[in-house]
């Protein structure tokens, strides 16, 4: 309990640093409103282990800027829309993942009005600090990577049909690939790709790692953690 209670506090603490950091603004690109922090829900104090599973986005949208919280918006509502396909609520999820993002401020539109901009490598490299000292510090046995440049931060340059659908094991982690639920991507667009967005559903279910979930009958049940 008392190493659980450290790594609360040291969580708290590197919260307080990313709340006020202002290097990217000060370095002169458009990011709007405050740093949104990761969730601290599935790190009670009083119910270790700490961070068995972690999801990673791509950078807070506008809604998220307002409201303080990762996945509020449309791309939010799409994402618990998925989930709740394999059982699995908003409100159980918020309770049991600590939820990031690889860049913590809202960028702003993009240039052309549809979407937001993308994090610069230079704003990455600014808030990389932060996102690896959470990982660090949640030590979850399962990351949720949410979106290409999610993927791409850790598992390096890769298609995103040849990552989604798949689970990596890499640096003592499983690392699972989801795509972006953002309206403006056209991926799901196609019937293959959508069925690699349901193969990666099942290997969340099949992990075992949030409550609720159930190995799919016959098939995910060997590929979960304990």
């Amino acid at each position: 309990m008392a190493s659980a209670v450290a790594h609360s506090d040291a969580l708290d603490a590197l919260h307080r640093e990313i709340a006020s950091c202002r290097r990217c603004g000060e370095t002169g690109y458009p990011i709007q409103g405050q740093p949104i922090l990761g969730t601290l829900d599935s790190l009670s104090r009083h119910n270790p282990p700490l961070g068995r599973v972690m999801l990673i986005g791509q950078a807070p949208g506008r809604q998220e800027a307002a409201g303080g919280q990762p996945f509020m918006g449309p791309a939010g509502r799409r994402l618990f829309a998925w989930l709740e396909r394999i059982g699995i609520d908003e409100r159980s999820f918020r309770r049991q993942v600590y939820m990031t993002a690889v860049t913590k401020c809202y960028p702003g539109p993009s240039a052309g009005g549809h979407g937001d901009r993308l994090p610069s490598a230079a704003e990455r490299a600014l808030c990389r600090p932060f996102l690896d000292r959470q990982v660090r510090l949640v030590n979850p046995r399962l990351v949720i990577l949410v979106g290409r440049l999610a993927i791409e931060t850790f598992l390096g340059q890769v298609r995103l049909a040849d990552a989604v659908g798949r689970s990596f094991d890499r640096a003592e982690r499983r690392w699972l690939p989801l795509p972006h639920p953002s309206g403006a991507s056209t991926w799901l667009n196609q019937p293959r790709h959508q069925a690699l967005l349901t193969q990666a559903l099942e290997l969340l279910r099949g992990s075992g790692l949030v409550a609720g979930t159930a190995a799919a009958p016959g098939s995910t049940e060997r590929g979960g953690l304990t």
